[in-house]
């Protein structure tokens, strides 16, 4: 009685311990390859040593729009501390609409279409714009966003990144 009770307690104590790890444990930014409105590549290897904001957005997406701004002030103010951006125009956004809206508000940082909609697969079937990642200098995702951030928190989550060794 006493072995099956300790068992019991053990195989609890292991499943919790498992369930913690598995929580704690922070995922990968997926390998993706990001096509620029220039035509050039860009893969999630190159966020290595970075923090990185992975926006998924749309030119039609009312708040997509309105945020955009300040994650244009958000990229001027910690990309010389090691941050970058990359929005990422849904497949269903007419290339045409992405080049003219990143060209008359002179985006800074990159921009991508994701014409065949595998870069929105591959970062968990993203369907809702604007949905915003953040990554940190070792790849990992460590925050979703889907809808605007709070950007007074987002600031404060890029600067302990940035903080970080």
């Amino acid at each position: 009685m006493k072995k099956t009770i300790y068992l019991a307690v053990l195989a609890g104590a292991l499943a919790v311990g498992g369930t913690a790890y598995v929580l704690s444990s922070t995922p990968l930014a997926p390998p993706s390859s990001f096509v620029m409105l220039d035509g050039s590549k860009k893969d999630t290897s190159s966020f290595k040593g970075k923090v990185t904001l992975v926006n998924f957005w749309a030119t039609s997406c009312v708040t997509c729009v309105a945020e955009m701004p300040r994650i244009t002030s958000t990229y001027e103010k910690y990309a010389p501390k090691g941050f970058d951006t990359i929005a990422v125009a849904m497949s269903y956004d007419p290339p045409s609409y992405v080049v003219n809206f990143a060209e008359t508000r002179a985006l800074p940082f990159s921009v991508a279409i994701d014409n065949t909609g595998a870069v929105a697969k591959a970062w968990g079937e993203v369907k809702l714009t604007p949905t915003t990642f953040i990554v940190n200098k070792r790849g990992e995702i460590v925050k979703r966003y889907v809808g605007e951030p709070n950007f007074a928190e987002l600031h404060k989550l890029i600067e302990e990144l940035l903080a970080e060794a």
